[in-house]
């Protein structure tokens, strides 16, 4: 498993939202299509958000709390037919509990959480991304992994994926 932070959450006409994973280990990028409303409950917690009352995700944590069972990870553990599987790694006393889960969900929860997001190698060696870096530079790619694809050939990909 290669461990992940969130880059960023976008959106576009062409192929609505869109959360960008990193690679904390060799900078390789996942893109995963969300929802709308996903989109809001990851990009609350980034800016850092209040809202009055629980939305699901929070009130799922604080359920979580109060039955004193600890999140201790979430997977992003399977690409099948363009569609991407997720895990919530529950714990509870010394019993591991694993959870299916939407990765937007996951990851959403992952960052209320503040747990570690999660990828399986063979997803990022399917799916992962190189891009260049903030000054444009080129990241090198890992040996045996996907050279750098531009932005627009992403896009082409997902758009492939949508249809």
């Amino acid at each position: 498993m290669i461990s992940m932070h969130v880059a960023q959450v976008s959106y576009s006409d062409a192929m609505g939202f869109v959360v960008l994973l990193r690679s904390d280990a060799d900078k390789r990028t996942l893109p995963i299509l969300i929802g709308q409303p996903e989109a809001q409950a990851i990009a609350l917690v980034i800016d850092k958000i209040q809202v009055p009352r629980p939305l699901t995700h929070d009130l799922f944590k604080l359920v979580l709390d109060n039955l004193e069972c600890r999140m201790k990870r979430v997977e992003i553990c399977d690409l099948r037919e363009n569609t991407f599987y997720a895990q919530l790694v529950l714990e509870r006393g010394a019993q591991e509990i694993p959870i299916d889960a939407r990765p937007s969900d996951a990851i959403a929860l992952a960052l209320r959480s503040a747990v570690p997001i999660m990828v399986a190698e063979g997803v990022m060696d399917v799916a992962g991304l190189m891009f260049p870096d903030a000054d444009g530079e080129a990241g090198k790619a890992p040996v045996g992994k996907k050279e750098l694809l531009p932005l627009d050939r992403l896009k082409a990909q997902i758009q492939k994926a949508i249809d």
